[in-house]
């Protein structure tokens, strides 16, 4: 049970699953409120910033798609979306609009409940009880590579002083290369110490956060200063030093 309750917001146009999962999720101590359109959500987000929020994509009206669109640009809550199970191109369409990670319609209540916790766990840059390998704990003091910085206490990136906005899963992909700057990781390695999760077939999550890591470097340091190399069959390397 969680000692302090979060607050978690689920949108999906079921009524009857809302109220299953709020049922579920509120015996193990979180607080949800349930809404069933885009547009009631954004309602909500005026008056509430919930510590994750559990999106549906497919929704009449607004989509899951375009409430996600409209909200990155000003709120960097947690999304963890939900997909129908043929829908790929919509899974890699959410993680590059800013959603944290993904999970299959139907889900087990769960399956559900280990994502939320890992989604969370990852945002305040803690780990699990017992992690098993060494190299996957979290950095704990504050990574620099040139004018890039990355402070671990309080979540931020910046480059030559300026503010860099990531979402919690691009922060910790960005911790962990830096972490390892030289090294190869594994894309298995990166999704098991972001996502919490082992990597499956077709699974282009971590793929998908590198990207959006690299897109936003370069927004700010140009397109000539590759930091995060990709290595064809084994994963990615940060290739500066840190000084």
């Amino acid at each position: 049970m969680q000692t302090d309750a979060q607050t978690l917001l689920l949108v999906d146009d079921d009524p009857d699953l809302c109220a299953m999962l709020a049922e579920y999720l509120g015996h193990e101590g979180y607080k949800v409120e349930t809404v069933h359109s885009g547009a009631a959500a954004l309602e909500v987000l005026e008056r509430l910033t919930p510590d994750l929020m559990v999106l549906d994509i497919m929704m009449p009206g607004m989509s899951g798609l375009e409430l996600l669109q409209q909200l990155r640009p000003r709120s960097a809550v947690p999304v963890l979306m939900l997909t129908g199970r043929g829908e790929a191109i919509d899974r890699i369409l959410g993680l590059e609009m800013g959603a944290d990670d993904y999970l299959s319609k139907p889900c087990h209540p769960r399956e559900l409940l280990a994502r939320v916790k890992a989604i969370l766990r990852r945002c305040d840059g803690a780990q699990p009880a017992a992690e098993p390998e060494q190299d996957g704990t979290f950095p704990a003091h504050r990574l620099v590579s040139g004018e890039l910085m990355l402070d671990p206490g309080q979540r931020e990136v910046q480059f030559a002083g300026q503010p860099l906005q990531l979402t919690s899963a691009e922060f910790n992909v960005l911790a962990y290369l830096m972490q390892h700057a030289g090294r190869v990781l594994s894309k298995e390695e990166l999704t098991r110490w972001v996502l919490h999760r082992e990597l499956s077939a077709y699974d282009r999550a971590i793929d998908v956060h590198v990207s959006r890591v690299r897109q936003k470097l370069a927004a700010v340091m140009g397109d000539d200063q590759e930091m995060i190399k990709t290595v064809r069959g084994q994963g990615y390397q940060f290739v500066r030093g840190m000084a």
